[in-house]
């Protein structure tokens, strides 16, 4: 069964039940209890690792996030965005590797790296704020930001 159809079934058992709303609560609801681990995605795995820190004090915590939203849904992204602010709220320190526009836009300080990938990379091109970034004339993130910011009439002048 999934964790969806799981939570009500042991509803009666609060240890087990807890851990199931975490599962659905960080967008894992569709997961099969029992799944092979290796079936999942990266973003799934990484996911699925917090489970056993939300309910703790992160104090002290690094966590580092590599491409998490990796086969996500823009839904699932923006649960994703949740559970870090959640993590941050408990006092973690957040590390990610993104390229997700959403979740870049949601940071609050960005070291944007480049110009490109492979050799032609690994230069710091900006730093600062997701605003900062979309002013930088050298990021090429930043263009991509500023337009997706402005879609969305994020975009503070």
């Amino acid at each position: 069964m999934s964790v969806k159809q799981a939570l009500p079934f042991f509803e009666d058992d609060t240890r087990i039940h807890n851990i199931l709303q975490v599962l659905s609560d960080i967008g894992l609801s569709y997961l099969k209890l029992g799944e092979s681990t290796p079936s999942l995605s990266g973003g799934e795995a990484q996911r699925l690792k917090l489970v056993t820190y939300m309910k703790r004090n992160q104090k002290d915590q690094l966590f580092i996030f590599d491409e998490p939203t990796v086969g996500l849904h823009p839904k699932d992204v923006s649960v994703l965005v949740d559970v870090m602010d959640q993590l941050l709220d408990h006092h973690a320190t957040i590390i990610v590797i993104e390229h997700d526009l959403d979740l870049i836009a949601n940071a609050d300080y960005i070291n944007d790296l480049g110009p490109e990938g492979g050799i032609n990379g690994g230069k710091i091109v900006a730093t600062g704020t997701p605003q900062d970034i979309c002013y930088n004339d050298e990021s090429i993130t930043g263009k991509y930001l500023k337009q997706h910011l402005n879609l969305f009439g994020l975009l503070k002048n």
